[in-house]
């Protein structure tokens, strides 16, 4: 058996690719970053970069985060992390034809958090926005204007995973402060599925699911009009029966 050579095998890169989404005046709205460098340079893009040999996904996807948008996202396993962001693994993309530099294969990572700031952008990005999926989405097919390499199927993916995910798990919490009101929760299903929810039926459902919600202990009034209830997320990660999605 002849003895393993590396050099015998064409060289490829890996990277990490990002879909950021948050809520932002009701709308579910992703991060995208202006690419400052060739290829697609001047083209918006996903946030993401190359892993380094000695790290690995899940902190080179934190890595990048920061990097190129100063903000921080904390992977849920981590303990004593605080309202941080929810990061898991979306898909890996490996078309030989995906980046015109070299193989590369990309590795997407899902970022879910409420209220996230304005974006600085870092890097070798020359700016950083905040804007909605469907915008993005819309553009998709236009080849001068539309997200650089193929992060329009990366951002595609991500935004049904999400909208499919909370369904059936407390995902859609990740999107809400530490306590919020069934109508800040309402809106975030709203939002993330692009439709209008009845509020009392809502309300029912969310409230009955067992370990779903409990209550915070405290009303509010930032929403206007007379004080809501406060919840914090429960310890459920499955919700049975799930909250399925309306047909549109």
């Amino acid at each position: 058996m002849s003895p393993y050579d590396p050099s015998a095998f064409p060289p490829f890169a890996v990277t990490v690719d990002l879909v950021v989404l948050t809520v932002r005046r009701h709308a579910l709205c992703a991060l995208v970053v202006r690419r400052g460098e060739q290829p697609f340079q001047g083209r918006w893009a996903l946030p993401g970069g190359f892993v380094r040999g000695d790290e690995d996904l899940g902190a080179a996807a934190a890595r990048e985060l920061a990097e190129e948008t100063g903000l921080c996202a904390h992977d849920p396993a981590a303990p004593g992390v605080d309202n941080g962001a929810h990061l898991e693994q979306l898909a890996t993309y490996g078309d030989p034809q995906r980046d015109p530099r070299m193989r590369v294969v990309s590795v997407a990572h899902l970022v879910l958090a409420p209220d996230l700031p304005a974006p600085r952008a870092g890097g070798d990005a020359n700016g950083a926005r905040w804007a909605p999926v469907d915008e993005l989405l819309e553009g998709a097919d236009q080849a001068s204007t539309g997200l650089a390499f193929d992060h329009a199927r990366i951002l595609a993916d991500g935004v049904e995973r999400a909208r499919s995910k909370i369904e059936y798990s407390s995902l859609a919490t990740a999107f809400c402060p530490p306590e919020f009101t069934v109508g800040e929760l309402r809106r975030v299903y709203e939002a993330v599925w692009g439709v209008a929810l009845d509020p009392r039926n809502f309300h029912r459902k969310v409230t009955g699911t067992p370990g779903f919600l409990v209550p915070a202990g405290g009303t509010t009034t930032r929403q206007g009009g007379r004080p809501a209830q406060l919840f914090r997320a429960g310890g459920a990660t499955l919700l049975n029966p799930p909250m399925l999605r309306p047909e549109v």
